[in-house]
């Protein structure tokens, strides 16, 4: 019996917006909850959909121009407790961690930025940290939670959202978390190629 899964709160931050309007549309119907940052976040309330402000849960505001949004333990130990380890939910009661079973994120456009000719600043800036952290939290605990990493993966997800709700089996959050690991992999070698060039 495959390890089915609901979703019920879902995370989501990205650079690139369009093709989001489905999925959201089908998560919405479907009851789940939405947390978010910044432009992300006005977007989903753009189209009339309720959604917490990631800052909400934190705290915190975004700060040093942006370079720190998602990267709190609230938002973390969200994505990494397992719902399976009591001491892991009691934490969550002890410190009011909100449980996030979907994380669609993407990362800044670091090799179209390289490729655009930008300065050295612009380029490190594209950099992406919490992005990077978020796909790597949710794919290390794809047991419990659905990472899309890239836009790229957006058919997948939908496709799932059509045939079984906001519901996934263990094969499900395995294969996203493989294409999630791929995508970092990728990200981190352009830009090592990028620092070994200078």
């Amino acid at each position: 019996m495959a390890e089915t899964k609901e979703i019920k709160t879902a995370l989501i931050s990205v650079f690139h917006k369009d093709g989001l309007e489905d999925i959201l549309a089908k998560l919405h119907e479907q009851g789940v909850k939405f947390l978010s940052t910044g432009g992300t976040q006005k977007f989903i309330e753009g189209l009339g959909y309720p959604c917490q402000k990631v800052e909400d849960v934190t705290t915190y505001p975004s700060i040093l121009g942006g370079r720190v949004k998602t990267l709190h333990p609230k938002i973390f130990g969200g994505i990494l407790a397992r719902r399976d380890n009591t001491g892991d939910q009691e934490q969550m009661k002890e410190y009011d961690i909100p449980a996030i079973d979907l994380v669609i994120v993407d990362l800044y456009p670091f090799e179209q930025t390289v490729a655009s000719g930008a300065s050295e600043q612009d380029i490190i800036e594209k950099i992406d940290i919490g992005g990077i952290s978020l796909i790597r939290a949710g794919a290390k605990n794809f047991k419990d939670v659905v990472i899309v990493p890239s836009k790229a993966e957006y058919p997948l997800l939908l496709d799932i959202l059509n045939k079984k709700g906001a519901k996934t089996d263990i094969e499900d959050r395995k294969m996203f978390a493989e294409h999630a690991f791929g995508v970092s992999s990728h990200y981190d070698t352009a830009i090592h190629n990028w620092f070994a060039k200078k």
